[in-house]
């Protein structure tokens, strides 16, 4: 069976999460056979893989914006269960298969990880890493950044001490809500990325209001208004010429600010019950797998 997951231009958080947490799960459980692949942890439901192999859905999720929507319904195709309920209905499943992103199965490892909130941390989305100017924007609002890039243990780390994560990046939030750190959702600037929130929190019966968050560089303004024509051309003109400096300058110290007021909104956290439920069953057919595809 071989394990599949997103691989990007650079590592990222939510997809290297594949690569630490199954291993842990199911030891000796792959071994890189392409007739079968497990679709985990990530946005990777899609047409885009080999008619001929079998593929097993363990949480994984669908966003039309990443791929085309398959049809599981022939025998190619194995659904434990899917993210959360929107994935469930784009694919024709009942609701009921919308257990929750696999990450939440974090809390399952036999692992005691330990809370020492002492910051503020910021994790963007890892494309708006290379883009932005979040280190600098950080640093002026007093916040820790957490580099989704950075190793999957790394990371966790960082995440148990935070007080309260602000974060642009999905998994960022449902790892700190698995380890039952309070978070605050911000809508990624890059519109595309923006549905599989909502499929996510609803499993979890989450009232998902995220809020805005200000582009800290002139690339970032460009990809936020890149649906508004007259403000992109704005963002293109302000780019270019010597106001091209001070513009991105008070780009910059204009997102701070927004970190420093999003510091201060009102977190979120699953109830208590939703996240055990989830993990729950999430256990459960974890347990089947292993009875099912277990050599």
């Amino acid at each position: 069976m071989k394990l599949e997951y997103f691989k990007g231009e650079h590592p990222n958080f939510g997809d290297e999460l594949n690569t630490w947490l199954w291993p842990q799960l199911l030891p000796d459980f792959f071994d890189d056979d392409p007739s079968v692949v497990f679709l985990g942890i990530g946005s990777i439901i899609g047409n885009h893989y080999e008619a001929e192999a079998k593929k097993i859905i363990f949480g994984a999720g669908f966003n039309p914006n990443y791929s085309q929507l398959p049809n599981i319904q022939g025998g190619d195709w194995d659904v434990f269960f899917v993210r959360g309920p929107r994935t469930s209905r784009a694919l024709g499943l009942p609701d009921s298969f919308g257990v929750g992103d696999a990450a939440i199965l974090i809390r399952a490892l036999n692992v005691q990880f330990r809370r020492e909130p002492r910051y503020v941390g910021f994790m963007p989305h890892w494309e708006s890493l290379p883009r932005g100017n979040w280190g600098t924007a950080c640093k002026l609002a007093g916040i820790r950044l957490i580099d989704p890039r950075s190793p999957v243990e790394q990371v966790i780390t960082e995440i148990l001490g935070c007080e309260v994560l602000i974060t642009e990046a999905m998994h960022g939030a449902i790892v700190a809500d698995a380890l039952r750190v309070p978070w605050v959702p911000v809508l990624p600037i890059d519109s595309i990325h923006r549905e599989k929130w909502f499929d996510w929190a609803d499993a979890l019966c989450l009232q998902l209001t995220p809020h805005r968050l200000w582009p800290s560089s002139l690339p970032e303004v460009s990809i936020a208004t890149m649906r508004r024509p007259f403000l992109s051309s704005i963002a293109a003109g302000l780019s270019w010429g010597p106001v091209s400096g001070i513009a991105g300058t008070v780009t910059t110290y204009a997102a701070a600010h927004r970190l420093s007021v999003l510091a201060k909104r009102a977190p979120c956290l699953s109830a208590d019950s939703a996240i055990e439920n989830a993990t729950a069953q999430m256990q459960e057919n974890l347990l089947q797998l292993t009875k099912q595809y277990r050599k």
